[in-house]
C-alpha cells in the first residue's frame, strides 16, 4: 500500500505542476475545496495526499482529476483510460502568477451569460468591442 501512496502522491504533484499550480497542500486545499461540492476536506488531508500518507476516495478524486484535467484512472493507477474528465488543461505561462490562474479559474465555471459580463467589462477596460 505505500508504494501505492506515493505513487499517487506523484502523479498527484506532477499533474498540479502541468496545470500551472504549485504542488503545496496550501494550494490543492484552496482549489479543491472551492470545486468540491462535499463537506471540505482539511488542509492535513490534503498534506496527506501530496505526502503519501493517504489516497482520496472516489468522489474526491474525480474531482482532483477535473481540476487538474487528468483522466481520474490515470491519477489513480497511472494508467490512462481512453475516457476524460474535463476539458484538457494548457500549460499556464511561468510568470503567471496564482491570483491570475484564480481568477481565471473561477471565471471558467461561470454560467455563459456571467461569462459574457465579464467578457464586455475587460473589452470596455481595453476600449475596444468584442466580436460574438
Amino acid at each position: 500500500m505505500n508504494q501505492e501512496r506515493e505513487g499517487f502522491s506523484k502523479r498527484l504533484a506532477e499533474a498540479m505542476r502541468v496545470a500551472g499550480y504549485e504542488p503545496r497542500p496550501t494550494v490543492l486545499f484552496k482549489q479543491f475545496n472551492s470545486r468540491y461540492r462535499g463537506k471540505s476536506v482539511s488542509f492535513q488531508t490534503v498534506s496527506r495526499w501530496l505526502n503519501a500518507r493517504a489516497i482520496p476516495e472516489q468522489d474526491k478524486l474525480q474531482v482532483l482529476a477535473k481540476l487538474l484535467g487528468v483522466e481520474p484512472q490515470a491519477l489513480r493507477y497511472g494508467a490512462p483510460s481512453g475516457r476524460k474528465v474535463g476539458e484538457p488543461r494548457i500549460a499556464w505561462p511561468i510568470d503567471l502568477k496564482l491570483v491570475d490562474r484564480e481568477a481565471i479559474d473561477a471565471y471558467l465555471v461561470l454560467s455563459a451569460q456571467q461569462r459574457r459580463l465579464v467578457r464586455e467589462l475587460i473589452a470596455a477596460l481595453r476600449g475596444n468591442t468584442l466580436s460574438g
